[in-house]
């Protein structure tokens, strides 16, 4: 499965929030970055879980691509989430996929 292909099942599991579908587009190493940070904020599969389980907890949750940058294994989005605070929010997911999985996200928001 192509970078873009995964990235885009786990947009779609999001939207759905859908914990499982979602859960299976990582690997079970999976790391989250919140920028400018060096240490992950969330790793392994089983704590990615429980993050989301608390966020797909809203009704209104929902993610929208504004614009996708593909670069090898890496995906780029510029996305706008909505559910999670009253005011939508905006920012950069660096998706890196590795066998068909996401291996690691890089989160950046504006400052």
């Amino acid at each position: 499965m192509n970078p873009v292909d995964v990235v885009q099942r786990q947009l779609e599991a999001y939207n759905a929030r859908d914990l499982e579908a979602f859960a299976a587009t990582y690997t079970d190493d999976v790391a989250l970055y919140r920028m400018p940070t060096k240490e992950p904020t969330t790793v392994g599969k089983a704590a990615l879980r429980e993050v989301y389980r608390q966020r797909f907890a809203s009704p209104n949750l929902h993610a929208t691509v504004l614009s996708r940058m593909v670069l090898g294994n890496k995906v780029i989005d510029h996305e706008r989430i909505v559910g999670i605070r009253e005011e939508a929010i905006e920012a950069v997911a660096v998706y890196e996929v590795d066998g068909g999985l996401i291996r690691a996200v890089w989160f950046f928001y504006p400052a």
